[in-house]
């Protein structure tokens, strides 16, 4: 198979999984890299790696979520690496999401803001765009020191707060898009095909989307 590899804390578990089941097993698959610290991760762990022009379509993408509401809407991005994230999952013919209880919501952005990948010049423009669509609190994301993080794509982070939620992902994040400076945000609508949750316990339920 050919699996889009996601990124951050759930997708770590993940990928020491399927590290184990590489020396121990002996499974087979190629898998296409989603940030550079889930590439040097994957290495460690001996996982074979393709670029995506390599694999072309993927069979699969797995990755976790910041938030997920009943229609399977996601917020991602909390480590920063949602712009490749989102083109890997839009190659792939399934895309798993992996959370926990913590991360199921009843409406998105309830408390989790929605990052915005912005050219570092577009910062001022972009956050004003951001006010007028509703944000109640747009920040520059920032490392401990407060200096601006930097994407791989070396561009900065805006994370924009919508008190009381979002009523209308797909819409909010079509016009997010388009504000000139832009290059692509947390809002995940349209790409999850399967969610899988788990619990304290070591259990895992699959999430019934609501229509």
């Amino acid at each position: 198979m050919r699996v889009g590899l996601g990124t951050g804390s759930t997708m770590a578990y993940a990928l020491e999984a399927l590290g184990r089941r590489v020396r121990e097993e002996g499974l087979s698959f190629s898998g296409v890299a989603t940030s550079m610290a889930t590439e040097q991760a994957a290495r460690r762990l001996g996982l074979p790696l393709v670029t995506l022009a390599e694999a072309d379509r993927l069979d699969m993408a797995m990755d976790g979520a910041d938030e997920i509401d009943p229609q399977w809407c996601l917020i991602k991005g909390g480590g920063g690496a949602h712009t490749r994230e989102k083109i890997v999952a839009a190659q792939a013919d399934r895309f798993v999401v992996l959370v926990d209880e913590s991360k199921v919501v009843r409406r998105l952005g309830s408390a989790f803001p929605v990052p915005v990948e912005v050219v570092p010049l577009a910062v001022h423009p972009v956050t004003e765009a951001l006010r007028r669509l509703g944000a109640s609190v747009t920040k520059l994301r920032t490392d401990e020191g407060g200096t601006p993080v930097h994407t791989d794509q070396d561009f900065h982070i805006l994370d924009a707060l919508f008190e009381g939620g979002i009523e209308n992902p797909e819409a909010l994040g079509r016009a997010i898009k388009n504000i000139p400076g832009v290059l692509d945000h947390g809002i995940f609508a349209g790409y999850t095909t399967d969610v899988l949750v788990g619990d304290e316990e070591g259990g895992v339920r699959t999430l019934a989307r609501s229509t």
